[in-house]
């Protein structure tokens, strides 16, 4: 079983002299505890359910192309990549660039982008609903075209590309992998039956048992081995010292992000963590990454030795 781990913020005790330092940190703890799979967000702007849309935010593949010069075992990727942020043809080039500059650890992650404010304030056009996921599945069929032999032309209602020229191709093989985020039971995961090779779920174990049956029925429909996909969980972790602390954290998580999310909140002690995760990995789950509201180095590397040597020794 592998653990990941999902970085969310950036605001720092020093300001922002302090993020490249920390960010350096956490790549090189990350590599001391066996961390699988690092992974930040792609946004402009920071999400409301973590803070106020003016604290740091950095551009994802920029910072994953720092992270991998600091480190040298995990999985790196953008958790997820919106589909309107980037030209398909620019993104499958900076994949392959990524994937190139770090030794054949890159991975795709895309989802359809939600967060309108940012788009509407960067002047980057935000399509309805329908359109994004049209756009989301010819970008699939893009960047896969690109990553394979095949340089010719690619005709599509939204995208044309008069050529789908891609040198030097990515170390990965066949390919980096593409994961599709989100738990969407009608479009988003039966397109990760047709064309992903991975996909991000959230929720509580019950909630993810009944995403995987979902995913399963999918792949059936399709023809494909559901054992074919790579499967994994998405939640926050926050390690604490006491009950009193624990209390204390959910009570700010959930006032934070909303009752709604309270399901995705794994709080407590060590022996409070290892049990929700034992019940995450009994849903048959590939994958768990967590985010952690404090990415400091030492926060990583505390989370990471209990999880890492508990359930994935070695």
């Amino acid at each position: 079983m592998k653990i990941g781990v999902h970085l969310v913020r950036f605001t720092m005790p020093g300001g922002p002299a302090a993020i490249a330092p920390t960010l350096a940190a956490v790549g090189r703890a990350a590599d001391e505890v066996g961390v699988a799979n690092l992974s930040l967000m792609d946004h402009y702007f920071q999400i409301g359910v973590v803070g106020a849309a003016e604290e740091p935010m950095l551009e994802g593949y920029t910072s994953l192309g720092f992270l991998a010069a600091h480190n040298t075992s995990a999985e790196l990727q953008l958790l997820v990549t919106g589909v309107t942020y980037r030209h398909p043809g620019l993104l499958a080039k900076i994949v392959s660039t990524l994937d190139v500059l770090s030794g054949g650890r890159a991975a795709l992650g895309i989802g359809a982008a939600w967060y309108e404010r940012e788009h509407a304030a960067l002047g980057v056009r935000y399509p309805p609903v329908a359109e994004r996921f049209e756009r989301l599945e010819e970008t699939l069929q893009i960047v896969r075209q690109m990553w394979s032999e095949d340089n010719g032309p690619f005709e599509g209602k939204h995208y044309q590309l008069a050529e789908t020229l891609n040198s030097p191709q990515p170390l990965r093989s066949p390919h980096p992998p593409i994961m599709i985020g989100g738990g969407g039971e009608k479009r988003t995961l039966r397109l990760v039956a047709e064309l992903a090779d991975m996909c991000n779920v959230s929720g509580s174990a019950t909630t993810v048992a009944h995403k995987l049956d979902v995913l399963r029925a999918h792949c059936d429909a399709v023809g494909r081995d559901p054992g074919a996909v790579t499967t994994t969980r998405m939640g926050t972790l926050v390690l604490t010292p006491d009950v009193d602390e624990s209390a204390r954290v959910r009570s700010f998580l959930s006032g934070m992000a909303g009752e709604a999310y309270a399901e995705q909140f794994t709080v407590g002690q060590a022996d409070d963590v290892v049990r929700d995760v034992e019940a995450l990995l009994a849903t048959g789950v590939d994958a768990l990454i967590f985010n952690m509201p404090l990415s400091d180095p030492d926060t990583v590397a505390r989370a990471g030795e209990l999880l890492t040597s508990t359930f994935a020794p070695g």
